[in-house]
């Protein structure tokens, strides 16, 4: 175990609260994680053994989005679908299949109609641009680019809905993070600061021989402060964080005690994929612990979670039907309305897992089983800036 996480042996690290404990492995008798990637957003997602991590989430995800086509007088409007307000998009299934050596990857999605036969779609994983038209997309306030698929994907997922969908690919284009999740805009994690124990030697040694009397060359200071910039790095200086088609975070960390606490109230098992995660941790004492949770270690990754996920109707939807559940199923919302209405800049909704960013370990491949360590932990929750006004975990 190391030293405790006030910076010693993890560099020049703002915290994002004023206590912080040990880094600590979960208790895992299951699988440490399960994987989740969602290549076309909102549908169901595709498990994974192993994923890729990028800055931009897992490898993949959420690359692809569906705009409802609506016609007027005054012309035509593309509509974002998200599952709460577009419920039947639970009824897709999607899979992935990597790019080998002699082939393109590609994703296939499955419709299952309740009570019809499945209908099969294969498109692309990264598809040419070229003789593609380019979109202007908007969601939650962050503008970007995409790419209108065409009419052979397009025509299929329209006559699957009933009505004008287009299919839209994000392409090389990426979008803003807003509000103040984005570790770089984090105030908590500029104001607070934590040195390791290279950096505070380092400093140590400055001092004693400026004490002792030795002429310090401008040349050797400046090639001891770059020592203590690249052993630890600043936070504030990261480059900024983007996102694609992803509500407004890359990464969604759920934990598995938590969604057995949910099934506990239901009396029947909740469905983990309904909160949209993308790594579930197993092992965690207690349910909701993860409130407090603030980096997380795998390996050679690491995660920063810097808000909490507000939560909406999507997770009353029943999947086997694609409308709104009508029994237990249709009941998470308002069970956890009891008591996880827990973060104080959005007091009307609740609470259910953390948005992450990736801190370190770009190209680390995770696995399922994978040791998780909760690098540091806050004795206080976090509290959601101004972008709750439009961000739910919507899928």
């Amino acid at each position: 175990m190391r030293s405790p996480i006030t910076g010693i042996g993890d560099g020049l690290f703002p915290s994002s609260h004023p206590e912080l404990f040990q880094e600590h492995p979960l208790n895992h008798a299951s699988p440490t994680m399960k994987l989740y990637v969602y290549p076309i957003k909102s549908l169901r997602p595709t498990s994974l053994k192993e994923g890729t991590l990028t800055n931009l989430g897992l490898e993949y995800d959420r690359h692809f989005m569906l705009l409802k086509v609506i016609s007027s007088e005054e012309g035509t409007t593309l509509k974002n679908m998200h599952v709460p307000h577009f419920p039947e998009m639970s009824l897709f299934q999607t899979d992935i299949e990597y790019p080998a050596l002699n082939t393109a990857g590609k994703v296939i999605v499955t419709y299952n109609p309740p009570g019809s036969d499945s209908r099969h779609l294969e498109i692309p994983l990264t598809p040419s641009t070229k003789v593609l038209n380019s979109l202007n997309i908007t969601m939650h306030q962050s503008p970007t680019k995409g790419y209108d698929m065409g009419p052979e994907y397009n025509d299929w997922f329209s006559e699957c809905f009933g009505y004008p969908v287009i299919l839209a690919y994000l392409g090389p284009h990426t979008r803003e993070v807003l509000g103040t999740l984005a570790p770089a805009k984090s105030k908590s994690r500029k104001s607070s600061w934590s040195l390791g124990k290279w950096e505070l030697s380092i400093l140590s040694l400055v001092a004693v021989l400026t004490v002792f009397g030795y002429q310090l060359r401008a040349e050797l200071i400046g090639c001891l402060l770059i020592c203590i910039l690249g052993i630890g790095g600043f936070n504030y200086l990261r480059p900024e964080d983007r996102i694609t088609f992803a509500d407004c975070a890359p990464y969604l960390v759920i934990s598995e005690t938590s969604v057995q606490d949910v099934s506990g109230r239901l009396g029947e098992e909740m469905d983990r994929t309904k909160f949209r995660p993308n790594i579930v941790v197993s092992g965690a004492e207690q349910a909701f612990e993860e409130d407090f949770w603030c980096a997380l270690q795998i390996g050679q990754a690491r995660l920063l979670l810097t808000g909490n996920c507000i939560r909406c109707q999507s997770l009353n939807v029943d999947y086997g039907t694609g409308k709104m559940g009508t029994g237990e199923s249709g009941t998470v919302l308002k069970k956890l309305m009891k008591d996880r209405r827990v973060d104080l800049g959005a007091r009307f909704s609740p609470v259910f897992g953390r948005y992450s960013f990736l801190d370190r370990g770009v190209g680390a491949c995770l696995k399922i089983g994978d040791e998780v360590l909760v690098a540091e932990r806050g004795d206080t929750r976090s509290i959601l800036g101004m972008s709750h006004y439009f961000l739910f975990g919507l899928g």
